[in-house]
C-alpha cells in the first residue's frame, strides 16, 4: 500500500480512506488492530486514539453512548437516514465526523450547531437532495466539507453562510445543473481554496455567472460535466494552480473562451484527460499556461495525442507528463522530440508492446519513467538512452528474462520495479552497474534461483523484495554484496534450506520477512541469523518450526540478535503438540513484540521470558495452554498488550500475582472464564481496553462485581460488553449478561450510608431534646437503675437492721443535724442513727456505703434543703431510698424539710414532686413554734414498722388559734 501523495495533487480520498490513513501507523504492530485511549462500554463502537469507531455496525440512528471527550467519530457504512438536532449535542469537542455511505435523506437545520470545533465533515455517498437554510450553522471552524455522491439539486441561499473558514468543498457526483447554484455557495466562502464539482450536470461555466470578485481558489475540478462553454472573461482565479477539466459524458465539443491569456497564468497542474475540444482551442488552452505549467495529464485522449505532446513539450516549465489509457501500442521515435525539459513521464496502463530504440533519446533530463501495466516482453533498449533516470517502473508486464545489458550504465538509477512479471532467471551480471540503486522490487515473478546476482553488486541497495517467487534455498554468501540492505522480503516462497552464512554481509539489515515458507527448526538452529546483528524484525509465520520438549538448546537461534524488537512465529503448520525450549528467546534483551499465535503450544516454561525484560506485546492466542502461571510474567513487568484468545483458559486468576501494572490491552476471547473477579481487574490498574467476547460466563452473584464494573468504570473500555451472554445456569443460557439483576447480590452502600446518617441525625436530635426537657428524669432513671443493682445485692443479705435510721443530709446542713437532730433522737430517745461522716466504712466505694446504710436501717430520714437538692450524692441517697420504698412496699422514708421550697422550684426534680404527692412530710420552718410536737411526730414515724397497711398517724400540727391544719 503506497502512502505517497504527490504535492501537486489534491487529496480526494473519501472518509473511509481518510480514517485508514489516520489509523495506519496505529496498526503497525502484529495483531494490534486497535489501540484505545479511554475507558467505557459502548454497544456498537470502540475507541482508538480518541476516535470513536462505529463504522459498518448496521446503525439506524446516531448512538448516544459515545463519550463526550472524543475528537473523532466514524459512523460510515451504516443505515442512518436522518440527522437530528439532538444527535451531536453531547459531542461538543468533535473535530472530525464521518457520515459517508449511509442513507441520509434529511438533516435538521442547526443539527451541527454545537460542534464549534469541527474541522472535517464527510457526508459522501448518501441520499441528500437539497441543502436547506442554516444547515451548517455553527460550523465556523469547518475546514473540509465532503458531500459527493448524493442527489443534491437545490442549495438554499444561506446553506453555507456559517462556513467562513472552509478551505475544501467536494460536491462531486451530484445533480447541480446551473452555475448560479455554485455562485450561491461561493459567495459565503471567502477562504475556499479547493472546489471539486466533478460529475454534475453543468452545461456552462462562465466567470460572470460565478462571481464578480477574485477568489482564493487554488484547486478547481470541473471534469465529467457536460460543459459546452467554458468562458473566463475576468481574472477571477488569480491563485489557481490546479485545474482539471475534460472527461465530458456528452459528444459535443467544449468551446473555450479565455479573454486574456494571463487569467490562468499561475496554473501549474493541468488535467485535460478525455477532453473533447477543437485542436485550436486546445492549443489556446495550453498557451494560456505557457509560463507556469509543470504537470500535464492527458489520459484517455481520443485524437491528436502526438500533436498535443509536441505543443505541450514546448512549454519550457513543464516537467511532468502523464499519458495513461491512451491505447498506445508503439512509442514512435518522434513522439517526444520536443520534450527536452521533461523530468517525469508516465506511460502506464496503455497497451505498449514495443518502443523504438531512440524514442526516449530527447529525454536527457528524465528522472522518472513509468511503463507499468503494459505488454512489454523485455526491458526496452530505449531506456538505456536516459542517463539521468532515477526511477524506472516496469511492473506488470510480460518480461520473462533480464540481460546483462538491460541496465547497463544506469549508474543514477535509485528505484527499479520489476514485480508482477514472468522473470525466472537472474544472471550474475544483470545489476552490475546499478551502484546507486536503493529499492529493487522483484516480487511476484518466477525466480527459483538467485545465481549470485546479489553477491557482488548493489552496494547501496536498502530494500529488496523477492517475495512471491519460487525460491527453495538461500546459499552461503548469497547477499554478501548488499552491505547497505535494511529490508529483505523473502516471504511466500518455497524456501526449505538456509545454508549457514546465507545472510553474511547483511550487518545493516533491520527487517527480514520469511513467512509462508518451508523452514524447519533444523534450519534456524544452524546459527544462520548470527550475522544479522542489527536486525529488529523477524517474521517466521507459516513455517514448520516445531520443538517437542522444553529442554534448553545448546545454541539458541537468536542469541546474537540483541537488537531484535519483533519476533513472529504465527500459524505454525504440522500436526501434534509442540513446546518451546526454555532458552528459545535467549539473547533477545530488547525484544518488544513476541507473536506465538497458533503454533500448537501446550505449555510455556515459567522461565521463557526471563531473557526478554523489555517485552511489551505478547500474543500466545490459539494455543491449548489451559493454564498460565503468574511466574511466567514476572520477568516482563513492562508488558502492555496481552493476547490470550482461544487458549482454553479456565481463569484469569494468574493475573492476580503477575505484577502487570502497565498492562493496557488485554484480548482474551473465546475461553472458558465463568467468573471475572474483582482482584483480577484490580491487578491490572492501567488497563484501558479488554476484549472478553465468547466466554462462558456464569450469571449469578459471583459476577455481580464484574457487571457493576462494566457499567460504571470510566477507565477501561470493555469491547462488545453489551453482547456478553450467559452460559450457566441452564435456564439463563444465551441471555445477555448485562441484563442480570444483581440488586439482591450486594448491600447498597449508599442506602446504608443514608440510613446510618439519618439515624445518627435523629438520635442527636432526640438526645438534644431529651437533655433540654427531660435531663432530670434521666438522672432519676440512672440512679433508679443503680438502686436496682444495689437491691439485687441486698436481696442476698439477711434482713438485719443495724440502725434505726440513716440520716441523708448535705454537708451545709450538718450544724442542724448535729445540733438539733442528734441530741433529740440519739441522746434523749436512744435511737441508733447512721451518719456518713461517722459510720461509713473507710476504703469502701461510696455507693456501696450508701446502699448498705439505707438497707441496714429501718428508716431513712432525708434532711432536705436547696443545697441537698443540688448535691449529686444526696440525690443518689434519696433515689436508693425511694427505690427501697417502691420495692419493699414499706414506709421506710421520712422527709424533713429545713427550708420552704415552692413546688415550682421542685419541678426539675420530678421524682421529689411525686414523693411529696404520695407522702406526708415534716417541715422544720413551720414547726418553729411547736418544736415539741415536731420531735414527737418524728419519733412516732421512727417507731412504726413501715407497713402501708397500718393505721396512719397524722404528721400535721394544728394551729389552735386559726384552726388550720398544716404540715409539721
Amino acid at each position: 500500500m503506497s502512502l505517497a501523495v504527490k504535492a501537486d495533487e489534491p487529496n480526494l480520498m473519501g472518509g473511509k480512506k481518510h480514517f485508514q490513513l489516520i489509523l495506519f501507523f496505529c496498526l503497525l504492530n502484529i495483531n494490534i488492530f486497535i489501540v484505545p485511549c479511554t475507558g467505557f462500554i459502548m454497544k456498537n463502537c470502540k475507541i482508538s486514539y480518541n476516535i470513536a469507531l462505529c463504522d459498518n455496525s448496521k446503525l439506524s440512528t446516531v448512538p448516544q453512548d459515545i463519550p463526550s471527550k472524543v475528537k473523532g467519530l466514524d459512523l460510515s457504512g451504516n443505515r442512518i437516514s436522518k440527522i437530528q438536532v439532538s444527535d451531536f449535542e453531547a459531542l461538543p469537542l468533535l473535530t472530525q465526523l464521518e457520515l459517508n455511505h449511509n442513507y441520509i435523506t434529511h438533516i435538521d437545520n442547526s443539527a451541527f450547531s454545537t460542534m464549534i470545533y469541527l474541522e472535517k465533515l464527510n457526508l459522501n455517498s448518501n441520499k441528500l437532495v437539497e441543502l436547506g437554510e442554516d444547515l451548517f450553522k455553527g460550523l465556523s471552524n469547518l475546514i473540509e466539507l465532503r458531500i459527493s455522491s448524493n442527489r443534491i439539486t437545490t442549495v438554499a441561499s444561506t446553506a453555507f453562510k456559517s462556513l467562513t473558514s472552509l478551505k475544501l468543498l467536494d460536491i462531486t457526483h451530484n445533480r447541480l445543473r446551473h452555475i448560479t447554484t455554485v455562485q450561491l455557495i461561493l459567495q459565503h466562502l471567502p477562504h475556499l481554496q479547493n472546489l471539486f464539482i466533478r460529475k454534475n450536470f453543468l452545461t456552462t461555466f462562465q466567470s460572470w455567472e460565478l462571481t464578480n470578485r477574485s477568489l482564493e481558489l487554488s484547486h478547481l475540478d470541473l471534469s465529467q460535466n457536460p460543459i459546452v462553454v467554458l468562458r473566463i472573461t475576468a481574472d477571477v482565479f488569480p491563485n489557481l494552480t490546479w485545474l482539471k477539466i475534460g472527461d465530458s459524458p456528452g459528444k459535443q465539443q467544449m468551446i473555450l473562451d479565455v479573454h486574456n491569456k494571463t487569467f490562468l497564468s499561475r496554473v501549474s497542474t493541468l488535467d485535460i484527460s478525455g477532453l473533447q475540444m477543437a485542436f485550436d482551442d486546445m492549443k489556446t488552452l495550453l498557451q494560456t499556461v505557457n509560463t507556469s505549467l509543470r504537470s500535464l495529464r492527458m489520459n484517455s485522449m481520443k485524437r491528436n495525442l502526438t500533436a498535443l505532446v509536441y505543443i505541450s513539450c514546448t512549454i519550457p516549465t513543464m516537467s511532468t507528463l502523464q499519458l495513461r489509457h491512451n491505447k498506445l501500442r508503439t512509442v514512435s521515435s518522434d513522439m517526444f522530440n520536443m520534450c527536452i525539459n521533461l523530468k517525469e513521464l508516465d506511460l502506464a496502463e496503455n497497451r505498449i508492446e514495443s518502443i523504438r530504440d531512440d524514442a526516449f533519446r530527447p529525454l536527457q533530463r528524465l528522472r522518472i519513467l513509468s511503463l507499468s501495466r503494459n505488454n512489454l516482453s523485455s526491458v526496452p533498449v530505449a531506456t538505456r538512452n536516459l542517463p539521468a533516470l532515477e526511477e524506472l517502473d516496469l511492473s506488470t508486464n510480460n518480461i520473462s528474462g533480464l540481460g546483462c545489458d538491460d541496465f547497463a550504465n544506469r549508474t543514477m538509477l535509485r528505484r527499479l520495479s520489476l514485480y508482477n512479471n514472468s522473470i525466472s532467471v537472474l544472471k550474475e551480471c544483470v545489476f552490475k552497474d546499478l551502484v546507486r540503486l536503493q529499492v529493487l522490487k522483484l516480487q511476484t515473478n518466477c525466480l527459483s534461483k538467485l545465481n549470485d546476482a546479489f553477491k557482488n553488486n548493489l552496494p547501496n541497495l536498502r530494500q529488496l523484495y523477492l517475495n512471491r517467487n519460487k525460491l527453495t534455498a538461500i546459499k552461503n554468501g548469497e547477499f554478501k554484496g548488499l552491505q547497505s540492505l535494511q529490508n529483505l522480503s523473502l516471504h511466500e516462497n518455497q524456501i526449505n534450506n538456509l545454508e549457514k552464512g546465507c545472510f553474511s554481509g547483511l550487518t545493516n539489515l533491520t527487517d527480514i520477512l520469511l513467512q509462508k515458507n518451508s523452514i524447519t527448526k533444523d534450519e534456524i538452529n544452524r546459527g544462520v541469523f548470527n550475522d544479522l546483528i542489527s536486525l529488529r524484525r523477524l517474521d517466521f509465520r507459516d513455517n514448520y518450526i516445531k520443538y517437542q520438549d522444553k529442554s534448553p538448546l545448546e545454541a539458541p537461534p537468536f542469541s546474537q540478535l540483541s537488537q531484535l524488537e519483533t519476533l513472529a512465529l504465527l500459524s505454525q503448520r504440522g500436526r501434534g503438540k509442540s513446546e518451546l525450549p526454555n532458552n528459545f528467546l535467549q539473547g533477545l534483551t530488547n525484544l518488544l513484540v513476541f507473536n506465538a499465535r497458533d503454533i500448537q503450544l501446550k505449555s510455556l516454561d515459567k522461565d521463557m521470558f526471563k531473557y526478554t525484560p523489555q517485552l511489551q506485546t505478547l500474543d500466545i492466542s490459539s494455543n491449548e495452554l489451559q493454564d498460565l502461571s503468574s511466574e511466567l510474567f514476572s520477568p516482563i513487568p513492562n508488558l502492555k498488550s496481552l493476547y490470550i484468545s482461544r487458549t482454553k483458559l479456565h481463569s484469569l486468576d494468574f493475573l492476580n500475582n503477575a505484577n502487570l501494572s502497565q498492562l493496557e490491552f488485554l484480548q482474551a476471547r473465546e475461553n472458558q472464564y465463568p467468573v471475572i473477579s474483582e482482584e483480577t481487574i484490580k491487578s491490572v490498574p492501567a488497563l484501558v481496553y479488554v476484549d472478553l467476547q465468547g466466554n462462558s460466563f456464569i450469571c449469578d452473584c459471583s459476577n455481580a462485581w464484574f457487571l457493576q464494573w462494566i457499567k460504571s468504570n470510566n477507565q477501561t473500555q470493555v469491547y462488545d460488553g453489551f453482547n456478553f451472554v450467559c452460559n450457566h445456569p441452564p435456564d439463563l443460557k444465551d441471555k445477555k449478561l448485562l441484563n442480570l439483576d444483581i440488586g439482591s447480590c450486594s448491600v447498597d452502600v449508599q442506602f446504608i450510608c443514608f440510613v446510618s446518617t439519618t439515624c445518627v441525625t435523629l438520635l442527636f436530635m432526640v438526645a438534644s431534646v431529651t437533655y433540654h426537657f427531660l435531663r432530670w428524669q434521666l438522672v432519676y432513671a440512672y440512679y433508679l437503675f443503680l438502686a436496682l443493682l444495689a437491691d439485687k445485692n441486698q436481696k442476698n443479705k439477711k434482713d438485719n437492721n443495724q440502725y434505726d435510721a440513716f440520716i441523708s443530709y448535705n454537708i451545709h446542713d450538718e450544724p442542724w443535724v448535729t445540733g438539733e437532730l442528734l441530741p433529740r433522737l440519739e441522746e434523749e430517745q436512744g435511737w441508733r442513727l447512721c451518719l456518713h461522716h461517722r459510720d461509713f466504712e473507710p476504703g469502701k466505694p461510696i455507693i456501696d456505703n450508701i446502699t448498705d446504710a439505707i438497707y441496714g436501717s429501718r428508716k431513712t430520714i432525708c434532711v432536705i434543703s436547696r443545697k441537698y437538692l443540688e448535691s449529686e450524692w444526696c440525690s443518689r441517697e434519696i433515689q436508693v431510698a425511694s427505690f427501697r420504698l417502691f420495692d419493699e412496699k414499706k414506709d421506710v422514708l421520712i422527709l424533713v424539710f429545713l427550708e420552704e421550697i415552692p413546688t415550682c422550684e421542685l419541678s426539675p426534680y420530678y421524682s421529689m414532686r411525686k414523693l411529696l404527692k404520695r407522702k406526708t412530710y415534716l417541715s422544720w420552718p413551720r414547726a418553729s413554734r411547736h418544736t415539741g410536737l415536731f420531735w414527737e411526730k418524728l419519733c412516732q414515724a421512727l417507731k412504726t414498722t413501715g407497713d402501708f397497711g397500718e393505721d396512719r398517724f397524722c404528721l400535721t400540727v394544728v394551729d389552735r388559734k386559726n384552726k388550720i391544719s398544716q404540715p409539721v
